[in-house]
This record gives structure tokens, C-alpha cells and sequence, in this order.
């Protein structure tokens, strides 16, 4: 089913769609630094991930970062709102990253072989990802403190999984609200929750 979502380009629309949001939310707030106006400083990205079989039916606004830098002279702070597209500074999309890293947990043969098929990474790429939810993410300022709104608490050794299932849902609903939930991670360098 996950691998049926990857593919999807109304899947892939509705996250651009969800990165729109959080973008002009970003803009309306203005600077973080001095206030000012923010202007458009977008820019591109090779995201990595994406089935083959999307091809060129996204068109190359899906490959754009939302960003924006201050108006004002003497400022020109940036500021990179939260995505659910890209997760901070990796090169595969976040859907990607978490959907592989879940189906870790659950693996069978056929299930490995269909989403081989969907999308081709590298053995060792997602043992990277294994480890970061492992090791990594459970370490973050931002997990300590967002782990106390789960009750029971979620089980960070089969992380994301057990976080996915806290989302609730058809399974693209859940996965929006866990890569919305992942934000605070996926912004600039102020929005690294460290």
C-alpha cells in the first residue's frame, strides 16, 4: 500500500500543496531576526527516491525548496520553513526515507521486492536510515521533547513505525501527519532541532 503512495502523483501534489502552506505561513510571520518582509529565495534540489514511473509527470516545481530571505539591508536572514517533501538536508524525499525505514520492520520477500521496484536504494543508504532513526533521531532536543505527547510512550526501538501508527487515518493521512510532525526538523539551520 505504501508503495502504491510513493507512486502516486496526486501523492506528490498534495505534499507540494502541504509545503505551499507551511511556506506562506513562514512568509506571513516575516524575519525572525529583525521583522522584516521576506522575498522568495527558492531554490533547486535533486531529490533523490522518487519511483521511476513518476518520471517527468511532476513538473519541476517539485524539486523546489521553499525558502525566503529578509528584505531589508543589513539583515538579509534566511529563513526555510518546514517541509514534508525534503527532511533537512537529504537528498531522498522524506516520504521516501520514512516509508523504506518502516517497512524495515515488517519486511518480507515480496514486500522488499515490490518496493525494489518502485524505487532502488542502495542496501547500505538505508542502513544509514536504520541507524538515524536508531540512534540519531531518539538523541534529538526535539524528540526528548516531543515524545511527552505520546501516551503510551511510542517504542523508539522500531522508530518510525511505532510513530506512524500513533497518526491516524487512511495510510496518506497518516504519513502527512507524521512528516508535518517531523517539521521542526526539515527547516533551515534555525529549524534544526538539535
Amino acid at each position: 500500500m505504501f508503495a502504491t503512495l510513493l507512486s502516486d502523483v496526486r501523492f506528490h501534489e498534495l505534499l507540494l500543496a502541504v509545503d505551499r502552506d507551511l511556506a506562506d505561513a513562514c512568509r506571513t510571520e516575516g524575519c525572525q531576526d529583525c521583522g522584516g518582509r521576506l522575498h522568495s529565495a527558492r531554490y533547486s534540489r535533486k531529490p533523490q527516491g522518487r519511483p521511476k514511473i513518476l518520471g517527468s509527470r511532476l513538473g519541476s516545481e517539485h524539486d523546489k525548496r521553499f525558502s525566503f530571505c529578509c528584505a531589508l539591508d543589513g539583515c538579509r536572514s534566511r529563513e526555510t520553513p518546514p517541509s514534508v517533501r525534503f527532511l533537512g538536508r537529504r537528498v531522498f524525499i522524506a516520504a521516501t526515507v520514512v516509508l523504506i525505514a518502516v517497512l524495515q520492520h515488517g519486511a518480507n520477500p515480496s514486500r522488499g521486492e515490490r518496493l525494489d521496484h518502485v524505487v532502488r536504494i542502495d542496501r547500505r543508504t538505508v542502513q544509514r536510515w536504520r541507524r538515524w532513526w536508531r540512534d540519531t533521531f531518539p538523541a534529538t532536543r526535539f524528540w526528548h521533547i516531543a515524545r511527552a505527547g505520546f501516551m503510551p510512550p511510542v517504542d523508539h526501538t522500531r522508530l518510525p513505525a511505532t510513530l506512524l501508527d500513533r497518526f491516524a487515518g487512511d495510510p496518506g493521512e497518516r504519513l502527512i501527519a507524521l512528516l508535518r510532525f517531523l517539521g521542526p526538523l526539515t527547516g533551515g539551520d534555525k529549524g534544526q532541532a538539535r
